[in-house]
């Protein structure tokens, strides 16, 4: 089976978020179990192809996946993906059309016709719709998957734009909503089928609670929408070969685990105690639960030790800052993205925050299983799908979940955390349980190939 491929971001050539995970290893999972995969994404500004053609250039992901960068140095030659800290960027409606529009002339001069064409988020959520009014015949017989990250990321663009994508007028009533054209409305209604990241958003969203505006569209397509949950790469997370942290270590050493502990409170200033070490890294928006969590934190605080390493709104920034002022042998603050702090983290931590309002997926808790570090979550989306709450009575369950999202809510949990992190033998019988999860991407992989059967099949 031949699978294209297309995403704004794929790690390691570019990332901004979970986006560029999923795209770095879901390809090498699927060519792994047998498909024939080529991998579509922008030339950025940062990336040099082994090949360079007129137009395009050619690297590897991994040792076999085949990467192509579509090059356009007026759209992608920029210091960001998608946005300058003041904003979006004008034109990228013209730069993520393009990105479509040329990757199917390349799919086309290399004779690769894909049985499916794999699609993620609002970036390449117009190309069905090239497909579909194309005079071209070459794809007839090729079908689509829309995969939503983030149903609240959609492509919205003045409807006077409408000339520049280069379709015809008749197009024009699958894109608009809301008086807006919609990159991701169209690839909803046009797509052979659309997936989510997680069985429990693909519910969510068509709810008017989590449907950012598009929850009726959601609904009339319910029967061709589906939910797989994310996985991790295993070669990039694992405690015992991490290039990034201060000791590897193996999921049941709970020596090391500690050493690492006493690390990063000595990098970082922050006093050395019996205290409860709680890690977070996330952006800084109300979507990840940061609003509930700045309430909360001078209470967490007086009992527990923070760091927190993440972007976010400006708002946010300060009151972390004025709290860090104010706790510094007991908080740690970095605002900013850094990749190997990001690991040192997730292996020092005792608990790792992850209290987000929606999450369609969500990587942090599965990451912290295999770091034999336990998740606090709000019960939402994947977070639901994949973290059990602790039980005292019957020592069932994997982490601790708190079903209200509010900042006391948050704080009784964070104390249930607490009250078992106490009993030493029993956390530690917690955290060796869960260091041996597994959420490969090969499992994933599987459905995802199962789906694409469904989807050639007619569904």
């Amino acid at each position: 089976m031949k699978v294209a491929f297309f995403s704004s971001e794929v790690f390691p050539f570019a990332k901004t978020g979970g986006l560029a995970d999923v795209s770095g290893a879901l390809p090498q999972a699927l060519k792994k179990a047998g498909m024939e995969v080529k991998v579509f994404m922008p030339q950025y500004k940062d990336i040099k192809p082994a090949i360079q053609y007129d137009g395009y250039g050619l690297d590897k992901l991994g040792n076999n996946v085949e990467v192509v960068f579509i090059r356009n140095d007026a759209y992608y030659h920029r210091d960001y993906l998608y946005n300058t800290p003041e904003g979006d960027y004008a034109d990228n409606l013209e730069r993520f059309s393009f990105f479509c529009r040329q990757s199917l002339e390349i799919l086309r001069n290399m004779d690769f016709c894909p049985d499916i064409f794999h699609l993620n988020d609002w970036q390449t959520s117009i190309l069905p719709l090239y497909l579909r009014f194309s005079n071209n015949s070459y794809f007839s017989q090729s079908r689509t998957l829309l995969t939503i990250h983030n149903l609240a990321y959609q492509g919205y663009f003045p409807l006077n734009k409408f000339s520049r994508l280069l379709l015809p007028p008749e197009a024009k009533d699958t894109l608009s909503i809301y008086n807006q054209l919609n990159f991701l409305k169209s690839g909803i209604i046009t797509a052979t089928a659309v997936n989510t990241v997680s069985p429990s958003y693909a519910e969510e969203i068509k709810t008017q609670e989590y449907g950012c505006g598009l929850e009726k569209i959601l609904q009339e397509n319910a029967h061709k929408l589906f939910g797989i949950i994310n996985a991790i790469d295993y070669q990039v997370w694992d405690p015992q070969h991490d290039k990034f942290i201060y000791f590897p270590y193996a999921s049941d050493d709970e020596e090391t685990k500690r050493k690492n502990k006493e690390a990063l409170r000595e990098e970082f200033g922050l006093e050395k105690n019996e205290r409860m070490l709680i890690g977070m890294v996330a952006r800084l928006t109300e979507q990840k639960g940061i609003d509930i969590l700045s309430d909360a934190l001078e209470k967490i605080l007086k009992e527990h030790q923070v760091i927190i390493l993440g972007t976010g709104e400006e708002k946010y920034h300060k009151i972390l800052k004025s709290l860090y002022s104010h706790n510094q042998q007991n908080f740690s603050l970095h605002l900013k993205f850094d990749e190997s702090l990001a690991h040192k983290i997730y292996a020092a931590s005792d608990l790792f925050l992850i209290p987000s309002r929606f999450e369609p997926c969500g990587l942090s808790q599965m990451i912290s299983f295999k770091y034999a570090t336990i998740p606090l979550v709000h019960a939402t989306g994947g977070l639901k799908d994949t973290v059990k709450n602790y039980d005292f009575k019957n020592g069932k369950g994997d982490g601790f979940v708190f079903e209200e999202y509010s900042s006391s809510a948050l704080l009784e949990a964070i104390e249930r955390a607490c009250q078992l992190y106490k009993n030493k033998e029993e956390w530690h019988s917690l955290r060796r349980r869960v260091s041996q999860y597994n959420f490969s991407w090969s499992e994933s992989a599987r459905k995802y190939i199962e789906l694409y059967k469904k989807i050639i099949a007619g569904i």
